[in-house]
């Protein structure tokens, strides 16, 4: 036999095997382009709306009746103030490649729009607002006494984060963005830890393993480093003070209670784990209903869903390095608690904020939920410049809704 037929042998089984390994793996090969491609100019808006379409997922099916919104249209201001400069809203909201805003002042939905060809019943990719949710369910495990003592160690309730940099950080440590775990956030840099969870995720790993392979970086509880997966960790501590999984508490406790208008959908690894640091799918106007369950301190029609404590306690920082303001021990600007931010200067105000542009502000003095979705890849370039302005606009339209304001028109 030629050399020449033998090598097409070899090159036929080797198109063969390719071809083989390109089926029984599509799924994967499918979910790692769309991953490596999600932030792509022209496809982002697309993917943060079609999240179900590009990864694993599970739906929450919503129950009861509606949380209903009466409607009474009031105009956004056309300029606000930013460090004395004024800027017109519709460049911040070009500027910030804005795909949704929803305003609720009371119970009365003031104002929604929506941007970039996407339309209300979009789903509404969450990233990291998703953290706040499950704070949520996590206070519900507290106030049940599930979870005794948030001093306590995450792993005397998940034991194979032993010898990891979880080792013995404790539970409010992990809340508050301060265990000292080494983790790198930088979604431009193709070999950070947050674009290698992602890949776990399209090549069908655990994110439980993933945690259990972090390390430590610095003492805990001394500084405020933003790590995603401190709230992955905290689900797995859930999970455990439970006997349930995530979206089986997050139904119970939260999701059938908050009369939403659609179903939520949660990105999930490979063994059906939620995404808890980020992977939570919505409409805009559900995550305004949220909104209002923190405004109103965790009520609705008469009922405590979300026990009252834990939300004032998830929303005042408590050390020095949680502060709002600039500090040496902290890499923001904004104030942290319990899975949820504080702007510098807060005035009854907190939020919950995710990677590209994606806040729900929470306004008490005014009685105002804020609702903004976006698609903007330049939110990384400049974190404090993108939030701080944001906070500013959203201010100006929480002030323009107050009383005074709204007798003047």
């Amino acid at each position: 036999m030629g050399r020449f037929s033998i090598f097409k042998k070899i090159s036929a089984v080797a198109v063969l095997f390719l071809a083989l390994m390109a089926g029984l793996f599509s799924t994967e090969i499918r979910q790692l382009y769309h991953t490596i491609h999600l932030f792509d100019a022209d496809v982002i808006v697309y993917n943060f709306s079609h999240m179900r379409d590009i990864a694993p997922n599970y739906v929450i099916s919503r129950q009861g009746p509606v949380n209903v919104l009466a409607k009474q249209a009031q105009p956004l201001p056309e300029t606000f103030l930013y460090k004395g400069e004024l800027r017109t809203f519709s460049d911040f909201l070009t500027d910030s490649s804005t795909t949704a805003l929803v305003v609720v002042h009371g119970n009365t939905l003031t104002h929604e729009s929506y941007y970039q060809g996407t339309e209300a019943l979009d789903y509404r990719i969450s990233w990291s607002m998703a953290k706040s949710f499950l704070s949520a369910i996590f206070g519900v495990a507290v106030a049940e006494g599930k979870i005794k003592d948030l001093h306590a160690p995450v792993t005397d309730y998940v034991p194979s984060l032993k010898g990891s940099g979880y080792d013995g950080v404790s539970i409010k440590n992990v809340l508050q963005m301060s265990s000292g775990v080494y983790f790198n956030e930088d979604y431009s840099d193709f070999n950070s830890d947050i674009n290698r969870f992602g890949r776990v995720m399209a090549l069908g790993g655990s994110f439980d393993t993933f945690a259990e392979s972090l390390t430590s970086a610095r003492e805990q509880g001394r500084f405020m480093h933003y790590v995603s997966i401190d709230t992955h960790v905290i689900g797995m501590v859930l999970r455990a003070a439970t006997g349930q999984s995530i979206v089986e508490y997050f139904n119970e406790k939260l999701w059938s209670k908050l009369g939403t208008e659609q179903d939520a959908i949660y990105l999930t690894d490979s063994v059906g784990e939620p995404m808890v640091l980020g992977g939570l799918n919505l409409i805009s106007r559900d995550y305004a209903r949220f909104g209002m369950l923190y405004r109103d301190r965790g009520a609705l029609n008469g009922e405590q869903i979300i026990p009252a404590e834990w939300i004032e306690q998830s929303i005042t920082p408590d050390a020095p390095h949680l502060m709002p303001g600039r500090r040496a021990n902290a890499d923001t600007n904004f104030g942290y608690g319990y899975q949820w931010w504080l702007p510098e200067n807060p005035d009854q105000e907190f939020l919950a904020i995710g990677i590209y542009g994606q806040y729900i502000y929470i306004d008490r003095k005014h009685d105002v939920v804020i609702v903004k979705n976006s698609a903007d890849r330049n939110f990384m370039a400049n974190d404090y410049e993108n939030k701080d302005i944001a906070v500013a606009a959203f201010r100006a339209i929480a002030l323009s809704l107050s009383a005074d304001n709204m007798s003047a028109n």
